[in-house]
């Protein structure tokens, strides 16, 4: 993890992997930083709060078939939340996080997707909404249906996950991958036959499958 400070480097040359540039937006304390690191190195630990912004990167697939996610890790704190905004530019989709145990998370991603939206139409970045730390299911104050009725209501992908567990972090990401492929295959006017080999993830499970876009 190294701390970012430009914009990432374009890509779409020829034999070099598709970049496509990821957010995660939330309050501090939801995992965001746990969720990029589980899935880009396998690893869970104590982590600092993030200062301004992390940046990670994850390749998949090979040859032209490939892509690489550059993903933007932004602070939760409320001092930053200014500077992050400067994250948002150029995003090709975001995750907005929050802590399962926490209602207040909950309701300030909802606050971070107006902030997005005000920066990109909607639509215009492939948003999926995670609800994170599922391992204390015991401590649950947002229920399942309450954030997938709310990814509904705006046309936001959705799952719960467990970075300590890594319980369906690979689909989380995994999700976000594809989707971005076909938006842009769909741009193109081709219809997808496939995933070109890319190695995405399996499939969310029954419960936590993903609200269609």
């Amino acid at each position: 993890m190294a701390q970012a400070l430009g914009a990432p480097c374009p890509g779409g040359a020829p034999g070099q992997p598709r970049v496509f540039k990821l957010v995660l937006l939330g309050s501090n304390s939801v995992g965001k930083s746990s969720l990029a690191l589980r899935y880009v190195k396998n690893d869970f630990k104590s982590i600092l709060p993030t200062v301004g912004c992390a940046f990670f990167t994850k390749e998949l697939g090979s040859g032209a078939a490939s892509m690489r996610l550059e993903i933007w890790d932004t602070a939760g704190q409320e001092k930053y939340h200014s500077i992050c905004h400067l994250y948002f530019r150029g995003a090709d989709a975001a995750l907005l996080v929050y802590d399962i145990t926490k209602k207040d998370s909950f309701r300030k991603a909802q606050q971070w997707l107006q902030d997005l939206e005000r920066e990109a139409p909607p639509g215009d970045v492939v948003v999926m909404l995670v609800g994170n730390k599922t391992d204390i299911e015991e401590q649950r104050e947002v229920t399942f249906q309450e954030g997938k009725e709310f990814a509904e209501s705006k046309q936001l992908l959705f799952m719960e996950a467990s970075a300590k567990l890594s319980y369906q972090v690979t689909e989380v990401f995994g999700a976000i991958a594809r989707e971005l492929l076909q938006r842009e295959e769909r741009k193109k006017g081709q219809p997808r036959t496939g995933d070109g080999g890319l190695a995405l993830g399996g499939a969310p499970a029954r419960q936590a499958r993903c609200c269609a876009r």
